[in-house]
């Protein structure tokens, strides 16, 4: 069971385009078999994800590093509009998420034919110049997310390497150190790991990835709840962070709606969710199982968010820090600190590579089809690795363009090394057109919904209320990331 779970979760876009070439072929002679007892109607291996697998991918793909950050979120918004706020994002990440759990077949949901990717389903449903939009956002995302998850391990390495030095001297030595040595170090490990062709066997680090994302959420939450019985009062107020000296009303306007932008990242998994949902056995049909799977790891989500955010503005109120166990949180016990920072590197070494892998398949599949005879791009030489039953498989075009981005996404990283603003603007990008435009578009066309009827008016208010949120996000973002450039030093970022 356990390794059915993670060769799923993390083989997403690589299960629809490995074997490319024989695939077609095959799926022919099976599709009238029908009956297969070993292979599906589209002629790929039984699929064996079931509700409780989906929600197990969904939830390790939602609660990372964004956690982290919640609670400066609800400080910026105060007690009544923060976790109003949360709750409307998870009440429209589940209804879009459904809606777009539809579109997995097009046609009959039962007998239609699959679409693998979220790409596939737009192209299926949509057509034309949208695909390519979809895509540019879908993949730009994708390459931000593993910009943020390197910048949050390096954070959480420096701080473990910070209190280490600083217990040791007592307190005398501040121990200030250069984060771009612990950029480089993540680096060099996801170097290794975007090597691996086929990640679904590495089971054990997507297991291992989950249990760290709770790890260290369930550690800031305890943290939380003692700080606040430690200070007897519940900090905080109403509307959020007072103006005055610290914080001029043009910051305030501005870290609202990065706020939002901060939330809207905490519950993006829309882009890889049709990936998700092609783990899934039949019957019943993948979108019953999928909406299922999507209550159950939303409800759960938003409960443990809650939890996570609240208690933390209830501990440091308008002081609460944009990384909730790295920037001037809490101290102590340290070690318990270091163990928890520890576990935020473990989970975001697996996730950097689970998000990498649909851009990693789409970029090899466009190069296969676009050089088909080229030994470079589609040659495969075995090389046997002690140790190893199977031989590795060596690419040139996959080590040579894999190693590229991994480097490009730590260089970018070295550069801009804000976690809080670029968590927003990540957020604030993929929000509505991944969450709720394509979503909303492609069930209005699936479903055949008629244009001006009482559904059609209501999905399109929502999808440009969504679309107003968003640039508001992204205007927050984009400021404090511009007012954090003039004090930044190329290279030189220290935690």
């Amino acid at each position: 069971m356990v390794e059915k779970v993670a060769a799923t979760a993390t083989a997403t876009a690589t299960t629809a385009t490995k074997n490319h070439h024989q695939s077609f072929d095959l799926s022919i002679d099976m599709h009238q078999q029908g009956g297969s007892k070993l292979f599906d109607d589209d002629g790929r291996l039984k699929r064996s994800g079931t509700m409780w697998t989906a929600s197990a991918h969904i939830i390790t793909a939602v609660i990372g590093s964004g956690v982290l950050s919640l609670a400066w979120a609800i400080a910026q918004l105060g007690w009544i509009a923060g976790p109003a706020v949360m709750i409307l994002f998870s009440l429209v990440t589940y209804y879009t998420s459904s809606l777009l759990a539809a579109c997995y077949r097009s046609g009959d949901p039962v007998t239609g034919k699959r679409n693998y990717t979220y790409m596939d389903a737009v192209h299926a449903n949509l057509g034309g110049l949208k695909v390519k939009l979809c895509g540019l956002v879908q993949y730009t995302n994708l390459f931000g997310v593993a910009i943020g998850y390197t910048i949050a391990s390096a954070k959480s390495m420096g701080a473990v390497r910070k209190s280490i030095c600083v217990h040791a001297s007592r307190g005398r030595n501040p121990c200030h150190t250069n984060g771009n040595v612990y950029t480089i170090a993540f680096g060099i490990a996801e170097l290794f790991l975007s090597q691996i062709p086929d990640f679904d066997q590495l089971w054990w680090l997507s297991i291992l990835a989950a249990v760290m994302s709770f790890t260290y959420s369930t550690i800031g939450l305890g943290l939380g709840v003692v700080k606040v019985i430690e200070n007897k009062v519940i900090k905080g107020s109403l509307t959020g962070v007072t103006v005055g000296p610290s914080v001029t009303e043009t910051e305030k306007v501005w870290n609202t709606f990065e706020a939002l932008g901060d939330i809207a990242f905490a519950y993006s998994y829309s882009m890889i969710l049709i990936e998700i949902q092609d783990t899934i056995k039949s019957p019943p049909s993948e979108a019953k199982t999928m909406k299922k799977a999507t209550f159950i790891s939303v409800a759960v989500t938003t409960f443990f968010y809650m939890l996570c955010g609240c208690f933390g503005y209830a501990a440091f109120g308008d002081k609460a820090p944009g990384n909730l166990l790295t920037d001037a949180g809490f101290s102590n016990p340290f070690w318990l600190l270091d163990i928890a920072n520890i576990a935020i590197v473990i989970h975001l070494v697996g996730a950097y590579q689970v998000y990498c892998q649909p851009l990693f398949a789409f970029i090899e599949k466009y190069a296969s089809k676009k050089f088909p005879d080229s030994d470079f791009v589609n040659k495969d030489s075995e090389i046997c690795v002690p140790g190893c039953s199977k031989p590795y498989k060596l690419n040139l075009f996959r080590l040579t363009w894999r190693t590229g981005f991994v480097i490009l996404t730590t260089l970018i990283s070295m550069l801009l090394p804000f976690f809080n603003n670029i968590v927003g603007l990540l957020g604030a990008l993929g929000f509505w057109p991944l969450t709720v435009y394509f979503p909303v578009q492609m069930y209005i066309i699936q479903k055949r919904i008629p244009k001006w009827s009482t559904k059609w008016v209501c999905l399109q208010v929502l999808s440009l209320a969504c679309l107003v949120i968003s640039l508001a996000a992204a205007a927050g973002s984009i400021a404090g990331i511009v007012d954090q450039l003039h004090d930044i030093k190329l290279f030189g970022s220290e935690y």
